[in-house]
């Protein structure tokens, strides 16, 4: 047998992106033991061995990032034929609000996939800070919205569980000034819990910079004028995050999904895209700390 089978594909797919068995078959609504015979399978046929299980987690071997390239790109044009085909009726608008700090590096995937598969149904992005997303998502003017809370509200759905962390300037000296100098947005749910931590860790410290634009802050901490709390792994690429026990801790947060629309039936794959793709980034977070 000389032809690749998609749905094997996929499976492999989402194995070596989530980084385990187990995370890719919750988003593929498969069993474990489903997904493992599908690998298996198709390293039968080829004759190679697709992923290490010999570490902690899974990672793929160098014969499995080269299939892995083939296969993303015929599944994604396996799904953009079918869809354009099948799903005529597929057709609308719906509203996606992401806080700022989270729109990269997941959501410009998920648009592309919404793309490719929905070509009729246009997403609309809405970037803004979690309390006004919500206030939106109240008021039934955006669809579905993600946000970055300590604690969501019950009908949440957490998608995954990040650490807050203190960034700077690359090779700044910034965090070592007293009072600490800080960067706060006026709208920054961080902001609160950060300043908090920090009085009750009797942490001197002053505001440096008190703006409504995110471009600002950006801007203030890479000129090294100011520190400024970020999640883990969503800092811009020209900041720095300064070394755990440094600062005070600030905890973690969690990213949670609150979706309940009218339209379900165009709802629905764009929450399951969502959940997918932040299953992909906590598996890669498990595969960095399994390198470590």
């Amino acid at each position: 047998m000389r032809n690749l089978d998609i749905a094997t594909l996929r499976s492999f797919m989402a194995v070596a992106d989530a980084g385990g068995v187990t995370r890719a078959a919750g988003f593929l609504n498969l069993t474990q033991s489903a997904v493992s015979m599908q690998i298996k399978r198709l390293e039968e046929m080829l004759g190679l061995s697709l992923l290490d299980r010999s570490r902690r987690g899974i990672t793929v071997t160098p014969e499995g990032e080269q299939l892995l390239k083939y296969a993303r790109r015929m599944i994604e044009l396996n799904d953009e034929a079918y869809a354009r085909l099948t799903q005529v009726d597929w057709e609308g608008e719906v509203v996606l609000g992401v806080p700022h700090d989270i729109v990269y590096p997941v959501i410009p995937r998920v648009m592309k996939r919404m793309r490719c598969e929905f070509p009729r149904v246009r997403l609309q992005l809405l970037s803004s800070y979690t309390a006004g997303l919500k206030e939106k998502f109240a008021r039934g003017e955006v669809d579905v919205i993600l946000t970055t809370e300590t604690a969501p509200d019950p009908e949440a759905e957490a998608l995954l569980e990040m650490p807050l962390r203190w960034y700077g300037a690359q090779g700044g000296t910034a965090w070592k000034s007293r009072p600490l100098r800080i960067a706060f947005s006026r709208h920054c749910g961080f902001r609160a819990v950060a300043a908090g931590l920090m009085d009750a860790g009797g942490m001197d410290w002053e505001l440096a910079v008190d703006s409504e634009s995110d471009r600002t802050i950006e801007v203030s901490v890479s000129a090294d004028l100011a520190v400024t709390p970020m999640l883990e792994g969503h800092a811009p690429a020209h900041f720095e995050m300064i070394p755990p026990g440094t600062l005070p801790d600030l905890g973690l947060q969690k990213i949670a999904l609150y979706s309940g629309s009218a339209r379900p039936h165009i709802v629905e794959p764009l929450v399951a895209f969502l959940r997918s793709e932040f299953c992909c980034l906590g598996g890669a977070q498990l595969r960095e700390i399994a390198a470590e």
